[in-house]
């Protein structure tokens, strides 16, 4: 894997060439101060447990807010928040509704400042690269805001592309068994195989990248991300191995080979459990992060109030005359 791959895989190269087959999103630019904040540990004095020299407040970021509170507005009010690169898909325990979907910026300042994955993006998003020796390539950073859509787990698969062959199809959340994939596993290998070959093949800048597909009820089949071809990509039900040799798996049928989860016997912990409570649940609790923890309550205060209002229209109407 080389940098210039990962370079190419991020949202902002790829979304314009595949825009048609993808879900409707807005690129922002994120500012260096924004970038700052995110990257920033602080130290908070809570119920006199901790000294600290230092006092902080909520930074303002007043422009770049209403910016990400007009594009939240026009794609219906609610998003799916990622960078170059990465989803904070190992912070959702941290959300109070355990979800990824935000509605302002807290919600998505909460969620980013808790999830390694983006601290990947931002310190190392050439870690695994084999072109070490080779300056990095300059990177703007951006936050990508997606329209929020209700996507079933069990329509998730990654598909791994080498050569510009698709060589293999995995269950994206392997950790579940799923009834209809194994009723419906020519369906579902045949559609991908065709949405593949019709609008993937040879448009990418790489012959050799990693591509997640969603697969809707009407059949329908949506591009949601592009990852590059190496081990910073998880490889799921394979092996990095199995992959890069190519032989193996090209060998065991004519098509992809097609990997999920086939029984409940074969269920598997998620992978992002591991990310799960310890850091930042101490975090919040101790303080040792204070920016996080201002967050984290600027959210909490936010649904209160929404949840107030609401208890009190519905007062209203129950005293209304009638």
């Amino acid at each position: 894997m080389k940098k210039e791959q990962v370079v190419n895989c991020q949202f902002s190269v790829w979304y314009p060439i595949f825009k048609k087959h993808t879900i409707k999103s807005l690129i922002l630019p994120l500012p260096q101060n924004v970038i700052d904040y995110l990257l920033d540990d602080g130290t908070l004095v809570v119920s006199g447990r901790y000294q600290t020299t230092h006092t902080h407040t909520a930074p303002e970021f007043p422009e770049f807010t209403s910016q990400v509170l007009e594009a939240i507005n026009s794609l219906g009010g609610r998003v799916f928040p990622k960078l170059n690169w990465s989803a904070p898909r190992d912070a959702n325990w941290i959300a109070l509704n355990s979800s990824l979907q935000c509605r302002s910026l807290s919600d998505i300042f909460l969620l980013f400042k808790s999830s390694d994955f983006i601290t990947h993006d931002l310190t190392q998003p050439f870690l695994q690269c084999s072109d070490q020796d080779s300056p990095d390539p300059v990177i703007n950073y951006e936050l990508v805001l997606r329209k929020w859509s209700e996507l079933i787990p069990g329509g998730e698969f990654r598909c791994f592309v080498k050569e510009n062959k698709l060589i293999a199809i995995s269950q994206r959340d392997y950790t579940q068994y799923y009834q209809h994939v194994l009723k419906q596993e020519e369906q579902i290998s045949q559609a991908i195989q065709d949405f593949f070959s019709q609008h993937i093949q040879y448009n990418f800048l790489d012959e050799d990248f990693v591509f997640d597909v969603y697969r809707d009820s009407q059949g329908r089949v949506w591009l949601i991300d592009l990852n590059p071809f190496g081990e910073v990509t998880d490889s799921l039900l394979f092996s990095w191995d199995e992959l890069t040799s190519g032989g193996e798996i090209a060998e065991q049928q004519e098509g992809p080979a097609f990997r999920y989860t086939t029984s409940e016997v074969t269920v598997q912990p998620s992978p992002c459990l591991s990310y799960r409570i310890p850091r930042d649940f101490v975090d919040l609790s101790t303080g040792e992060d204070a920016y996080k923890l201002i967050d984290f309550l600027k959210l909490t205060k936010s649904q209160q109030e929404e949840s107030e209002e609401e208890e009190e229209e519905e007062e209203e109407e129950e005293n209304a005359p009638q």
